[in-house]
């Protein structure tokens, strides 16, 4: 999970949203008041939302992003969110506790996870055929 996130609040526009996307090389910015989380709004939605329905670049966030957001909470586990990503065909998901952001975890670090795990399961693998050969005497 990212901890610390990128945000935008409701009085940004779609402009600054779109040059924080280019400077921070994200395409998802949670937008919140304080740390409450009240929406998402994704390079997407930007383009779709936004300029390509001749928005001016002064329009509101507000105006484009998507406010019934997707969250989980940050005690279920990798598994669970990796279920409802597919579930809902998400690739950011807001990790929330009491309304207020405390992360996002995304199909990128569920990816590295996987990579972990695949390679913890393969070096523990390679440490038990080590324990369990037959040693060897030699007089």
């Amino acid at each position: 999970m990212t901890k610390d996130c990128v945000t935008v609040t409701p009085k940004d526009n779609i402009y600054e949203c779109a040059v924080l996307m280019k400077q921070h090389d994200i395409g998802f910015l949670p937008v919140v008041e304080g740390r409450k989380l009240i929406g998402v709004v994704t390079d997407r939605d930007l383009v779709i939302r936004g300029y390509a329905n001749k928005n001016p670049g002064s329009e509101s966030v507000m105006n484009v992003c998507t406010q019934d957001v997707e969250t989980i909470s940050p005690n279920l586990s990798v598994d669970e969110a990796g279920a409802r990503m597919a579930a809902n065909q998400i690739r950011r998901l807001p990790v929330v506790e009491n309304g207020e952001l405390l992360g996002v975890i995304s199909i990128g670090d569920l990816a590295m996870r996987e990579i972990f795990v695949s390679e913890a399961g393969e070096a523990l693998s390679g440490i038990s055929e080590h324990e369990h050969r037959e040693p060897s005497f030699t007089h």
